[in-house]
């Protein structure tokens, strides 16, 4: 049975839900065993750098287990990307951040102990129902925008913001976020923080044009982010065009973004709605808003009225509220 038809998946981690990425959940070694108190009932999912698995505690009940994969051990980039995941996400403490329970190795086994979340993550969510309801990407934007900000507070950017690495209980309209592994600290030195052109970390399609010129990343670049998961919230679409990574990367240097209410014919929005989430799009960090809450305040308040008003010959405001009818 497909993870998304099950009801416990209502209780699924972000590795749980991209179990479907990798085929059939299957079996390992580590599957009955404990560590660290944990009992290890089965292996929910598995990506690039490490496993998770749903385990119970005596205190904590049910909770992801999350092991740096055995190739990796003696990586020490992969050990050092594991143990910052860890260790940020232990500095952000806030109800939309996924809960860091517990850090530590065990038999030669670095892991890590979060909290297992309710919903699926916000990609698969968008990709069934974008554009969403106005007061639908209120909430989710503003949620995000508080969490990614107690992050900033914590003197921690997170670097790659995106539905991937958001979970999403549409029932209760709650967000968690998830995955600091190359979130970096504001407090290091600039060479440290410093991106080289053609070299960066996150996801291309979200990533903000400064990650990809050599600039400083600064808390801007999480706005940049929130900025493109907000206009594809509104949208459907995404604010560049291009079909290939080459492209893109071209596109988010040198081109300006598609306008929000160019991304598609049959949704227009009011005049202000689309200058929010473009100033959040701007090249240049100095051109956005101070922070991400500021971002997500001047969304929700453009949001409360968000349609042209209906033209005489009627059906535009009636036609665009109907596009949102779930």
């Amino acid at each position: 049975m497909a993870l998304g038809n099950r009801p416990a998946s209502r209780r699924c981690l972000h590795a749980c839900v991209q179990a479907r990425r990798f085929g059939a959940v299957t079996r390992d070694a580590l599957v009955g065993t404990t560590l660290a108190g944990y009992t290890l009932v089965d292996r929910v999912g598995e990506g690039g750098t490490a496993t998770v698995y749903r385990a119970t505690h005596a205190e904590h009940g049910t909770v992801a287990f999350k092991v740096l994969r055995e190739k990796l051990r003696q990586d020490r980039t992969a050990v050092a990307r594991f143990t910052r995941e860890a260790g940020f996400g232990t500095r952000v403490q806030h109800p939309n951040v996924i809960r860091t329970i517990q850090t530590g190795e065990e038999n030669g086994v670095p892991f890590l102990v979060i909290e297992w979340a309710a919903g699926e993550l916000l990609e698969s969510y968008a990709k069934r129902h974008a554009p969403f309801p106005p007061d639908e990407v209120c909430a989710i934007v503003s949620q995000i925008a508080s969490a990614v900000f107690a992050a900033h507070q914590a003197g921690i950017v997170h670097r790659d913001l995106k539905p991937d690495n958001v979970m999403y209980d549409h029932e209760s309209r709650t967000v968690k976020l998830l995955d600091f592994g190359i979130a970096t600290a504001t407090d290091t030195t600039p060479d440290q923080r410093l991106t080289r052109a053609g070299f960066f970390v996150g996801t291309l399609m979200y990533v903000a044009p400064e990650a990809l010129s050599g600039e400083i990343v600064s808390p801007a670049a999480d706005q940049y982010s929130l900025a493109t998961m907000a206009y594809l919230f509104l949208t459907g679409a995404l604010p560049y065009t291009a079909r290939s990574p080459r492209d893109m990367f071209t596109q988010l240097l040198s081109q300006p973004p598609v306008a929000l209410n160019k991304a598609k014919p049959e949704l227009q929005f009011k005049a202000e709605v689309e200058a929010v989430v473009m100033k959040g799009l701007a090249k240049l960090p100095s051109d956005r808003y101070a922070d991400v809450v500021a971002f997500a305040d001047a969304l929700c308040t453009a949001l409360k009225d968000p349609f042209p008003t209906a033209t005489p010959s009627g059906g535009l405001l009636s036609k665009m509220k109907g596009l949102f009818g779930r």
